[in-house]
């Protein structure tokens, strides 16, 4: 493994995710009450020995440059590093980055130093658990170019993906991004033939590609060189490869959730407090997910009913009622609040009394989730400050809104207070 380079590719401007990604670059969205996004994959390469790893990404880096590092120090210990390298204008190209495969071409003149086999190429904002030894594995024995990740999906979730078709020897001899229509009915395969059951096989007739790849060396400079115009991975160098070179797969038929829209990442939080297995689990002792030690405090619930909830370090909860809802790092929940199906990210840093304390002194409203609140299916940001009998419940059942002048977005009905938002007392969302 110490052969092997990993390199996160950390999206777009993740406009599909805005507003969480207003002030933030995709991979650095808090997940699951104190984690990042970007701490998936990096903790899954730590898990698998694989500890040099680059983050390329072009949008809002600076929080995640700060999480990287307070995060990922192996100094001392090992040569191994998390690095953030952003999209810079040179002399030679002056573009920022205009795909997967340009993201890479860019950076090619530091990659191609290392002394390595192969590269790892992941995605920043994918919610999984896998050993690449195993990925490593599979690609050694077949002696393949290329290997692809794949898993089995269903008609309705087909499209979203490109879709692979392979031969007896199980190399791709079929490759289409997206694909619609005649074009979609084209690409079902028998998922037998990869190992699954009859009856997965009928519910799940299509292998699609998860966006992750392991290439050799010297094959990925030379796809890159070779074709200088091509910018994305799963677009293009992909089914050129497939045509002139050995492209292989590697079955992973496992939990894993592109948590790239507001919906799916909502959906994907609050099944993490599921009961009595969620489908994506933390306590894995074996495969641990790494994040920023912050050294806080233990959380203090002062005669509240808490139900299938997920509740982060830090937070002081004051007798209110937490239903199916995840709750990040300090957290301020007040009396009489109600928090139902909700992802509350909590806050960066404690208020003193002083500036909590409601009076004529200070009409501030303070962080947190004000006194006999309602919050209903939301995302409440970092550090949003909520006022007193407020209700965030989508009353009229909105499916898309912009009001970012008040404070807020609405996704599929999903509401999304913004980072640092302040809702005054009284408001009804």
């Amino acid at each position: 493994m110490k052969k092997v380079l990993a390199i996160i590719l950390g999206g777009g401007a993740g406009t599909r995710l805005y507003p969480l990604t207003k002030q933030r670059a995709k991979p650095a969205v808090p997940l699951a009450g104190k984690y990042r996004l970007i701490d998936i994959p990096v903790s899954n390469c730590i898990n698998s020995e694989i500890t040099n790893i680059y983050v390329l990404t072009q949008f809002n880096s600076a929080s995640l440059n700060r999480h990287i590092a307070r995060t990922y120090n192996f100094a001392g210990f090992t040569d191994g590093f998390v690095e953030v390298l952003a999209a810079q204008q040179t002399p030679e190209n002056p573009n920022w980055f205009q795909g997967t495969a340009d993201a890479v071409r860019q950076y090619l003149w530091l990659l191609s130093d290392w002394n390595v086999d192969q590269y790892l190429i992941l995605s920043g904002d994918h919610l999984y658990r896998m050993d690449y030894r195993l990925f490593l594995k599979r690609h050694q024995e077949t002696n393949a170019d290329i290997t692809l990740s794949v898993l089995p999906v269903d008609q309705q979730a087909a499209s979203g993906f490109g879709l692979i078709q392979v031969d007896q020897n199980g190399q791709v001899v079929a490759f289409s991004e997206k694909p619609t229509g005649e074009e979609l009915t084209r690409m079902r395969v028998d998922t037998t033939d990869f190992g699954l059951s009859a009856e997965q096989a009928r519910q799940k007739p299509y292998m699609a590609s998860m966006g992750i790849y392991i290439f050799n060396r010297q094959v990925l400079i030379d796809l890159l060189k070779q074709m200088p115009e091509a910018t994305d991975f799963g677009k293009e160098i992909i089914p050129a490869a497939a045509k002139t070179g050995c492209v292989q797969t590697y079955l992973f038929n496992d939990y894993w959730e592109d948590i790239g829209t507001i919906a799916s990442f909502y959906e994907a939080n609050l099944a993490l407090t599921h009961q009595p297995q969620p489908a994506f689990s933390f306590y894995d002792e074996d495969a641990p997910i790494y994040t920023r030690s912050r050294y806080l405090p233990p959380t203090k619930l002062l005669d509240c009913h808490v139900t299938e909830s997920i509740i982060g370090e830090g937070c002081i909860l004051k007798n209110c009622r937490i239903q199916h809802s995840v709750l990040g790092v300090r957290s301020r929940i007040e009396s009489g609040c109600v928090i139902d199906n909700a992802l509350v990210m909590g806050a960066d840093f404690y208020e003193d009394f002083g500036e909590r304390d409601y009076t004529h002194q200070n009409s501030e409203v303070p962080v947190g989730i004000g006194a006999d609140s309602i919050v209903r299916r939301a995302i409440i940001d970092k550090n949003a400050c909520i006022g007193r009998n407020v209700q965030i419940i989508n009353k009229n059942r909105v499916e898309e809104a912009e009001r970012e002048s008040e404070g807020f977005y609405i996704r599929s009905g999903i509401i999304v207070v913004l980072k640092n938002a302040v809702i005054p007392d009284g408001t009804i969302i």
